[in-house]
């Protein structure tokens, strides 16, 4: 008679994450459990590969506590630049915590202790919560996605558009690369309890440099240029209704391109190397792969 399966639960359930992390955490073997804010039409988290859907509000307590009933382990992974993101990390902690959720694995960012990074003093604060609830916790820091970068990629024009100072070099990751160490890590438990993972690639990457990579994979030039986006623009972009959160979302991704604009935001691949026990993917691989 085989064992049931242990059920995972992935916060943030259609994001980008969850696209590499629900089918590589379900072909490990887990039963997965996705959490989405709302249900909307067309495809979702179950179209990716998750067992059950849970629809509800991260930072509520009754929805938190439904989501995390009967779970072994949660990935939590606060929906980019919300203005409630760190109001849902605190109250998934507590509510894994009365749970008893076995191990909680939080998608924290490369360099948390930023401080002109808004996003970033939030995974910081909901780090630290982390550490000092007494769950058995791990936490990831990824670096930027190769798969965010190539939304920039207008094949049709040739262009690279990048929203910073094209010379400043840029950490960056391959989701799917992510999606093998959360699996790792979720299918090892004990011995990843206690953890922060820095999770990037050996890429510290230019704008020009991204578009030679695209240029190689696509076999036309690809030429790098900095995006000029219009409040109204990005507002379209993000597609939420809430005015207040498309506004907060705004000034975000302004503070976010302005810090990028002055430091160059670097990282190194040795920890992920470890963990995949393989070279991290280059983003030359990763171009090669999506261009084909």
């Amino acid at each position: 008679m085989s064992a049931t399966p242990r059920a995972v639960l992935v916060t943030a359930g259609f994001g980008n994450q969850a696209h590499a992390v629900i089918p590589r955490l379900r072909d490990a073997g887990f039963r997965v459990r996705a959490m989405r804010a709302r249900n909307r039409p067309g495809r979702g988290p179950l179209d990716l590969g998750a067992h059950e859907l849970v629809v509800g509000d991260a930072a509520n307590a009754d929805d938190a506590a439904r989501a995390l009933d009967g779970v072994h382990g949660v990935y939590h992974v606060g929906p980019t630049f919300h203005p409630r993101e760190l109001q849902m990390g605190m109250n998934m902690i507590e509510q894994a915590h009365r749970a008893g959720v076995e191990h909680f694995v939080f998608s924290s960012v490369l360099h948390p202790i930023v401080t002109g990074l808004p996003q970033h003093a939030i995974k910081r604060d909901i780090e630290e919560r982390l550490v000092q609830s007494g769950l058995n916790f791990t936490i990831l820091q990824p670096s930027d996605y190769m798969q965010v970068s190539v939304q920039g990629y207008m094949a049709e024009r040739g262009v690279f558009m990048l929203g910073f100072d094209l010379d400043r070099r840029q950490a960056l990751v391959d989701l799917e690369d992510v999606a093998d160490v959360l699996a790792r890590v979720m299918s090892e438990g004990r011995a990843h309890y206690g953890a922060t993972y820095e999770l990037t690639s050996n890429d510290c990457l230019t704008g020009h440099e991204i578009a030679d990579a695209l240029s190689r994979a696509t076999g036309r030039q690809v030429v790098a240029q900095r995006s000029h986006i219009s409040d109204e623009e990005l507002e379209h972009f993000f597609g939420v209704s809430d005015l207040s959160t498309v506004s907060y979302q705004v000034n975000t991704l302004k503070s976010v391109n302005a810090w990028y604009d002055k430091f160059d935001f670097v990282g190194n691949g040795n920890v992920m190397r470890m963990l995949l026990r393989r070279e991290p993917t280059s983003y030359r691989e990763f171009a090669r792969r999506v261009c084909r």
